[in-house]
């Protein structure tokens, strides 16, 4: 039998968690490393997932890049909790929040391809976007817009990852 969780907003005393929750992956090489001071600045993002014990077993965040695109960051399952149906959860709350948002298309850059496969997601292959908006987009400081775009600048972090795109 799956034991019983709810997806809730991150607060503060989260972080730690997330953070025991994501090392693991970026130790595999699986997600990229963030600070624990973007984790903060980033925390209204971010959604857990909490066992009926009270222990935060799963979290992930959704960013948004433009008018119409956010991006899926940092979904992050405990070992323990894979299979039970945490990530899909996780997944089915930020796309709420993203239609909440009046967004239209969800972005990820992932190794999880089945995955998102299986919630709707392909891969982008070299798509893009209008050439007004690319140049609107190119000016952001911000790691993920230049995963989406496909900037050089990012390709070290990216190398085997998969973009991919699903339209809400």
């Amino acid at each position: 039998m799956t034991q019983p969780f709810h997806v809730r907003a991150a607060r503060t005393p989260d972080v730690p968690r997330i953070v025991e929750l994501v090392e693991p992956l970026v130790a595999r090489r699986i997600l990229l490393g963030k600070e624990r001071v973007d984790l903060y600045g980033a925390l209204q993002e971010f959604r857990v997932a909490e066992s009926a014990d009270g222990v935060v077993v799963g979290c992930g965040a959704l960013h948004v890049m433009w008018e119409d695109l956010g991006e899926v960051r940092t979904l992050a399952v405990h070992d323990d909790w894979l299979g039970h149906g945490v990530g899909h959860a996780l997944l089915a709350t930020l796309e709420d929040d993203a239609r909440g948002l009046g967004l239209s298309r969800l972005f990820c850059l992932t190794f999880e391809v089945d995955f998102f496969s299986r919630h709707g997601f392909e891969d982008m292959g070299g798509e893009t976007v209008d050439p007004e908006v690319y140049a609107e987009l190119v000016r952001s400081h911000d790691e993920g817009v230049a995963e989406f775009l496909d900037l050089a600048r990012v390709k070290q972090n990216t190398l085997g990852n998969t973009r991919m795109l699903k339209t809400l």
